[in-house]
């Protein structure tokens, strides 16, 4: 990677969405060294990382004028198209060869329009989409799913590391995003058994802590039902990654397999049953909260049970 040796101390980052997500992974960054940019939407929600010692910007475009790397990790894809390519986005404010890294999850095809956009103005451009919600972000072992030119994926280990524990270059640019269509499709079946099975417990009159147990080192145990299933016996669905982002995940998913003329009716299933707990006032609770949906569908309250 001519031009740009990717240090702590040396290489100024910018960081666009400082959510749930956003801010835990920009702080490991400042903590491993260093120096960044901030833009959020809501500047209140950047605030820690100011305290911290990082500099505001006004626009995408001012954080990147201000960096050589910019990361983004915002909602949804249109949120991606603007502040990556939108009139004050940072591709406007990118010199060349800077790095723009969106961390989003969005649509493979974004990521390679992002990519060639990009490479017209001489900027690199790497989609790396993550994995481990709120925790694995606090405890910087998310796991980072990267698509874009290898040499460039290679310079950027320094900040792979400070963010994660699973990091792997799946191929070219719209590779990590499809990547994340693998592992959100591996969620959605992983969700649903979790919550029925909980459900299932509690109406046979089980201790659910006890219950987990005897399931969660089994053949039966998965990240889902160790991180979220005590979170689900106590009614707490705040959340790691919210229900309409899911919603929006599963849109893509079931979006690129029509146009890949593959059948998914699991995932079609579950992602109708997520809309569903959307409409019911949960779009913003975390994912875990599709307990709540299957609750009412059996005729009870799973908060006030």
């Amino acid at each position: 990677m001519a031009a740009l040796e990717i240090a702590p101390g040396k290489t100024r980052i910018g960081w666009i969405g400082t959510g749930v997500m956003g801010s835990s992974m920009c702080g490991h960054l400042m903590t491993a060294g260093f120096a960044a940019t901030v833009f959020n939407r809501t500047k209140s929600k950047a605030q820690p990382l100011i305290d911290k010692g990082a500099a505001w910007a006004d626009t995408p475009k001012a954080v990147a004028e201000a960096s050589d790397v910019i990361f983004t990790i915002v909602g949804f894809p249109s949120d991606v198209r603007s502040v990556i390519l939108g009139d004050n986005g940072a591709l406007a404010g990118s010199k060349p060869g800077s790095v723009i890294v969106d961390m989003t999850t969005s649509e493979p095809s974004l990521a390679v329009e992002i990519a060639a956009a990009a490479n017209k103005r001489g900027v690199h451009s790497v989609d790396a989409p993550v994995s481990g919600g709120d925790i694995g972000a606090r405890e910087a072992r998310l796991s980072i799913m990267i698509g874009g030119e290898k040499d460039i994926v290679d310079a950027l280990q320094p900040c792979w590391q400070a963010m994660g524990k699973t990091i792997v270059h799946q191929g070219a640019a719209g590779a990590g995003q499809h990547t994340k269509m693998v592992n959100q499709t591996l969620v959605a079946a992983s969700m649903i058994g979790v919550c029925e099975a909980l459900l299932y417990g509690y109406r046979a009159g089980l201790d659910l802590n006890v219950v987990l147990e005897s399931v969660s080192s089994g053949a039966a145990g998965s990240w889902s039902l160790a991180n979220l299933g005590p979170r689900i016996i106590k009614g707490n669905f705040e959340p790691g990654f919210m229900v309409e982002h899911f919603i929006k995940d599963m849109g893509i998913i079931l979006s690129e397999a029509r146009r890949m003329k593959i059948a998914m009716p699991g995932l079609a299933l579950v992602h109708q049953l997520y809309v569903a707990l959307a409409a019911q006032g949960h779009g913003r609770d975390g994912t875990h909260a599709l307990q709540l949906a299957l609750a009412t569908i059996s005729g009870f309250d799973w908060k006030n049970r």
